[in-house]
């Protein structure tokens, strides 16, 4: 057990998907994973393990922003040994090309702050993705006629953004999406030599003001769960 998560040791897989609402992650775990076990609820923040095509899969919830995130990711990377952590979420549209539903691989992830700015100073670290999970991940949303764009996005430490010059130079240098995690997991994967992937499907999108209902949002989700599961595994 560690201070966040109640699981024993053994019962977090060595894959790990990272929603970050934990029930999302209840609800993903009881529609793709079979033999599925409650394995943490400290502080309501759910995760399940079970099997997916004979595989051990953990998907845990990691909360709103980078913050929460970090703690997830760290203790599920240096106490129970996660060695492929992929988030699963919903993101922001941030160009023409991009709709609603479609899905994003990040390949990048800026970001103003995270919570391991102080450890670079002046060093402005670029976060990227596992290539071999983005590699997969891209196959598998080709092979499953996804709509999907590969790139950059923008990670946000505030929901409640009031920087529209900011948003209007994302925009202009091709950022897909925003949202709020990806930029710390990827950076905590370099430190601690793990995989690290970021597959997020569009829910809303910041030029044209539209937004998937809430009732919509679990059920246009499913192409983004098996995308990451897929880069997970792809020889099963």
């Amino acid at each position: 057990m560690t201070v966040h998560i109640g699981a024993e040791q053994g019962q977090i897989a060595e894959t790990v998907l990272l929603p970050g609402d934990p029930y999302r992650a209840e609800w993903a775990a009881n529609k793709f994973l079979s033999d599925v076990v409650c394995v943490n609820k400290v502080r309501g923040m759910l995760g399940f393990t079970g099997t997916w095509r004979g595989n051990r899969v953990t998907i845990h919830g990691s909360g709103m922003g980078m913050p929460s995130l970090s703690i997830y990711a760290n203790e599920l990377i240096r106490d129970y040994r996660a060695k492929t952590l992929i988030r699963i979420g919903s993101c922001g549209g941030m160009q023409d090309s991009v709709k609603l539903r479609d899905v994003i691989i990040a390949m990048t992830a800026s970001t103003v702050s995270t919570p391991s700015r102080g450890i670079f100073k002046e060093l402005n670290y670029a976060p990227c993705a596992d290539y071999s999970l983005l590699e997969t991940a891209v196959a598998s949303a080709k092979s499953r006629g996804v709509s999907y764009h590969v790139g950059g996005i923008y990670s946000s430490d505030v929901f409640y953004d009031e920087r529209p010059d900011l948003t209007n130079e994302m925009e202009r240098h091709g950022t897909l999406g925003v949202e709020m995690e990806a930029a710390e997991l990827y950076i905590l994967a370099a430190r601690y030599g793990v995989r690290a992937l970021a597959v997020l499907t569009v829910s809303d999108h910041l030029k044209t003001g539209e937004a998937l209902p809430s009732a919509d949002r679990e059920t246009s989700f499913g192409d983004m769960v098996e995308i990451a599961l897929e880069a997970a595994f792809p020889s099963t």
